[in-house]
């Protein structure tokens, strides 16, 4: 379902920044059905990765596809849930706002808007706030706002960027019970997390990179065999603290 061959991405030099390679040769899969966890400190590459897959930016080098697809064909998106790290909603709009423009763009009907709308309102406790403009909205509602947006279509592969970004720990049970219902029912997940017990608790497999290179890709139980390590936690924390180790 996603698939980066032998992928370079170079930032050019900019005011204030100098230029820098954020993702080395990288190369991955995550099939139909699996939950990929993507693990990295900061400046690793994970947003690149999300940003290459959305078509946001572009590879120098390499081949990235999506059902088989170029990341830039319209069929692509529709076929996506996105999840951005941080929300960037127009202030003034409600939520019941920009679900019908998602509608109007993916060829939902109103009915199927409507239905569809009602049920992650719900489920997502914003039903009661569903007219109330964005701008009132606390970080975590505005969290929870944008996995409505992400999941009202029905898309075959979710793509998460820090999913628990602003949630208190009872919204944050909430997530993580909302993704393994997500994944009995076969949805394909890739989502990256600074919160590596999540990670743990609902990968099928990870991904870590350090500094743009690929430094593990497997079972979360397998990385912690191979850094010696009892958690997680502890494995990528002494992976980064060697530098760039020998764990391929």
């Amino acid at each position: 379902m996603i698939v980066f061959e032998d992928v370079w991405k170079t930032y050019t030099k900019e005011l204030g920044s100098p230029a820098h390679t954020a993702l080395k040769g990288l190369s991955f899969s995550l099939g139909a059905g699996e939950t990929l966890g993507l693990v990295g400190a900061n400046g690793a590459g994970k947003s690149t990765c999300i940003r290459l897959l959305m078509d946001f930016i572009r590879p120098d080098r390499g081949r990235i596809s999506l059902f088989g697809m170029s990341p830039r064909q319209p069929d692509v998106r529709r076929r996506v849930g996105y999840l951005p790290e941080v929300a960037n909603f127009p202030p003034n709009l409600t939520v019941l706002d920009l679900l019908r423009f998602v509608a109007r763009s993916s060829g939902l009907t109103k009915a199927e808007l409507d239905r569809r709308a009602e049920h992650w309102l719900r489920l997502l406790d914003l039903w009661e706030v569903r007219k109330r403009p964005l701008r009132g909205y606390s970080k975590g509602m505005q969290q929870r706002a944008n996995f409505v947006l992400a999941l009202v279509t029905d898309p075959d592969l979710l793509i998460l960027d820090e999913p628990m970004s602003g949630l208190d720990p009872l919204g944050r049970a909430k997530i993580i019970a909302l993704v393994k219902e997500l994944q009995q029912a076969g949805k394909t997940i890739l989502f990256c997390s600074h919160i590596l017990e999540d990670v743990d608790r609902l990968a099928d497999r990870i991904l870590v990179l350090h500094l743009g290179e690929k430094q593990f890709e497997g079972l979360p139980a397998d990385f912690c065999r191979q850094q010696n390590a009892a958690s997680i936690v502890e494995a990528f924390v002494g992976l980064v603290e060697r530098g760039r180790g020998d764990v391929r």
